[in-house]
């Protein structure tokens, strides 16, 4: 008994780690899936395609939506970024073609018509994320056929084409296109029974997975990592050091000159009245008026200085990646947090050797 106890021990464990291995193989963190697998896919923002900074919740406008919204939990940086993401009404599997696959049928009321057309004269975009890519598409169309404004249609798109490219077990590509011909004409106030469809198509590709982000590195509207331009930077300071080589150049030509002159004739040199650099040597050793504002000021630049180095130093060692959305606003608080203390020595120091006496605000020694 105990020899069957011992040796079923380990084959127990062993069709547990099996199992486990069979069940994260179909998982979104590491973006491999089954056929037939449901791949996430989250909407995020709609706004206005000239002013990226104003971005609303998806479901702001009337869209189809289920009849319970899951919202995904967000890291601070997303928060930061503006990023809501929640279930899109759209299934996509994995490896699984549809074919004009209705998403819901619902009646927009007047109000809603309203705020979609409002919506599409302004050209607003909506986003979405699948399996980590995102993706953008117009919400309509406005027709100006007319040449009078009044005659002007606005149009919402109701049916979305998914084209999916897939490398073995892992999404490589994504593209998302409105037809054309699948319209909701907005143009009047009135109740408006509409039906938005979705299509998929599947076809595979040689593309690695590693390279699946190559194409959106190109877009500046895309700041999903950090890319560091190193000639920018080298260029910066080889310019900075030349610059600071011809001042210190000039600087030690002048006092060079003068150093000479009142060597060789000290009387005539105290008679002569002083000019240029002369005048600030008494004021080399002397405090400044502010001394609470000017060490304040010290320990703020030390800390960014610090600040900034660090995120130098995480960039380098590949924190930003691709698929780490909001990674760098998250390191700009965490990092300015943990850093505050820098700021408070090197301002409480530089204090200190500035003789400073108030070192508590109150009535008598006011800030």
């Amino acid at each position: 008994m105990g020899k069957t106890m011992a040796v079923g021990v380990p084959v127990i464990i062993a069709l547990l780690i099996l199992c486990g291995v069979d069940l994260v193989r179909s998982d979104a963190s590491d973006h491999r899936y089954k056929e037939g697998d449901l791949v996430p896919l989250y909407a995020n923002k709609v706004g206005p395609f000239h002013n990226p900074s104003e971005t609303y919740r998806y479901f702001d406008l009337p869209f189809c939506s289920p009849d319970k919204v899951k919202e995904k939990k967000e890291a601070l940086g997303e928060v930061l970024n503006g990023d809501r993401l929640v279930s899109a009404p759209y299934k996509l599997e994995f490896q699984k073609h549809k074919d004009s696959e209705v998403a819901c049928k619902r009646t927009i009321k007047k109000e809603e018509v309203a705020r979609f057309r409002s919506a599409v004269n302004k050209d607003y975009y909506f986003q979405m994320y699948y399996d980590d890519l995102p993706i953008w598409g117009f919400i309509g169309k406005v027709d100006k056929e007319g040449k009078d404004p009044s005659e002007y249609k606005t149009y919402l798109y109701k049916h979305i084409h998914f084209d999916i490219s897939y490398n073995k077990d892992r999404v490589i590509e994504i593209n998302v296109r409105t037809d054309p011909n699948a319209l909701v004409d907005l143009t009047e106030d009135k109740e408006i029974d509409v039906e938005f469809m979705y299509t998929v198509k599947w076809k595979e590709t040689t593309t690695p997975f590693d390279k699946r982000m190559d194409k959106y590195s190109q877009s500046s509207s895309l700041p999903h990592h950090l890319e560091i331009h190193w000639f920018s930077i080298i260029n910066s300071c080889v310019t900075v050091l030349l610059l600071t080589g011809f001042l210190a150049t000039i600087l030690m030509r002048v006092l060079k000159n003068d150093f000479v002159k009142y060597a060789h004739d000290e009387e005539a040199a105290e008679d002569q009245e002083e000019t240029g650099w002369k005048y600030i040597h008494g004021d080399v050793f002397r405090f400044p008026k502010y001394k609470s504002l000017f060490a304040a000021a010290l320990g703020s630049g030390t800390q960014l200085f610090t600040l900034t180095i660090f995120i130098f130093i995480l960039a380098l060692v590949g924190v930003f990646y691709p698929y780490n959305r909001g990674a760098l606003f998250t390191a700009l608080v965490v990092i300015y947090a943990l850093t505050s203390g820098i700021a408070g020595y090197t301002a409480t120091s530089f204090y200190c050797q500035l003789e400073g006496t108030n070192w508590v605000c109150d009535d008598k020694f006011p800030c």
